[in-house]
């Protein structure tokens, strides 16, 4: 468009990138409607000309622009600085408040971070975009608001609604049209052009001549990734012209600035994972067990076929790589098996051997263990009452029959030990 160039000097816009002009004239072309726009790109490209532009050109520009930070607000309060909130609403509301959407009525509002916005809150905002209609936090009454609604995101929306943080039906009500700023690694012949603006704006801000850098120096201006985009590129702009009493720049000095530039190169991502790397402790703690899982069924195997066999040293022999795996050192599998060795009287005889037989009695009816089995548990019992029935004994003795007393020293409540001692008949 040929009134491009008035615009980019109105708002500060440095650069003749194509991707960077097409974003300002997508936002010169919808800045005349009312629809909502939805501006992406990473942090520090300079997302917030673009709600500017819009308002500026639009029939609202002599209504307020308001521009609000979703992510500098706390979770607590964003509701009652956005649609405002009644008097006594919570702890705190000494006074009815008006909220962004009323104050800015018949203008713009510019939501920068809008993915950071609380889910409760997500619905609240849908139904402004939906029909104009908000409550302030601690009312029923309905109000209707006009305002033009610009926000702005650097998180990949997509990924935030598949994981359930970011409404998608608000998604699209945002992003009518969006607009797209491309990172500054993307507009190299920019890069220079930016820095020799910063350098003298400060410059004439701080009073000093303007830095210069070397055609070295320039080129790894160039290369360099800049994370951070133009606000990084600023801030090393900044820190030379204050820093350095040399105003021409070398590369060695401008190396210094930028971080991680040793290694600032692209790093290996989703590689293959090796046997050993787990990218959590729940994978190595399911690790661990299945390695004792299989440790104890191989020990399961020895211990039926040592039963079966009753022969040690065959077993042993039969078995020595399987016995080498369980225990790591020779030494260890060695004194491990020193007690299973046919000449040691502990093991009895073949005797021995058949009554451990479980393989061949698995069929036989096992009464007699249950019958075991209750007789031990009713001694149990029988043993726990009696140490029980011993102790508030002791303790009425001590006390003198003060239950209160008894009850507290043996750590129960009062109402517990009146009905111990009708249970005994104490």
């Amino acid at each position: 468009m040929e009134n491009i160039q008035p615009v980019k000097q109105r708002f500060g816009i440095i650069g003749n990138d194509a991707k960077l002009n097409r974003a300002i004239e997508k936002a010169m072309q919808v800045a005349p409607t009312d629809i909502s726009v939805l501006v992406t790109g990473e942090s520090g490209v300079g997302k917030e000309s673009i709600p500017k532009i819009i308002h500026s050109l639009s029939h609202r520009k002599h209504a307020k622009y308001i521009a609000v930070n979703c992510g500098a607000i706390p979770e607590g309060t964003i509701d009652s600085e956005l649609f405002g909130h009644e008097k006594g609403a919570f702890t705190g509301a000494s006074s009815t408040r008006s909220g962004y959407f009323e104050v800015a009525d018949g203008g713009t509002i510019f939501l920068d971070e809008v993915g950071e916005l609380p889910l409760p809150t997500q619905v609240r905002l849908l139904r402004v975009l939906e029909n104009g209609e908000f409550l302030k936090v601690g009312s029923s009454q309905i109000q209707k608001t006009d305002v033009r609604i610009v926000a702005a995101t650097n998180t990949k929306m997509v990924k935030a609604i598949n994981n359930g943080k970011f409404r998608e039906d608000l998604y699209y009500r945002l992003s009518t049209v969006e607009i797209n700023l491309p990172p500054l690694r993307e507009r190299s012949e920019d890069i220079h052009l930016l820095f020799r603006k910063f350098a003298s704006d400060f410059a004439q801000k701080y009073k000093m001549p303007t830095i210069r850098l070397s055609p070295e120096a320039t080129d790894i201006l160039l290369k360099y990734r800049w994370s951070g985009n133009i606000r990084q590129l600023r801030n090393v702009a900044e820190q030379i012209s204050v820093l350095e009493q040399n105003r021409d720049i070398s590369y060695a000095t401008l190396k210094n600035y930028l971080p991680d530039m040793g290694s600032n190169l692209p790093a290996v991502i989703g590689g293959k994972k090796s046997d050993g790397d787990f990218s959590s402790e729940r994978e190595i703690l399911y690790k661990v067990l299945f390695d004792m899982k299989r440790d104890v069924n191989d020990l399961k195997k020895l211990t039926l076929e040592l039963m079966k066999s009753g022969n040690a040293a065959k077993v042993k022999e039969e078995n020595s790589s399987l016995i080498n795996k369980i225990y790591s050192e020779g030494d260890e599998s060695e004194e491990a098996l020193a007690p299973i060795d046919e000449t040691d009287s502990s093991l009895g005889n073949q005797n021995d051997f058949e009554v451990l037989n479980i393989a061949e009695k698995a069929s036989e009816p096992q009464k007699d263990k249950y019958v075991f089995a209750e007789e031990i548990k009713e001694e149990e019992n029988l043993s726990l009452q009696q140490k029980e029935l011993e102790l508030i004994k002791k303790s009425l003795e001590k006390y003198q029959g003060k239950r209160k007393d008894a009850a507290d020293e043996l750590g129960i409540s009062e109402r517990t030990l009146y009905r111990k001692i009708k249970q005994y008949n104490l």
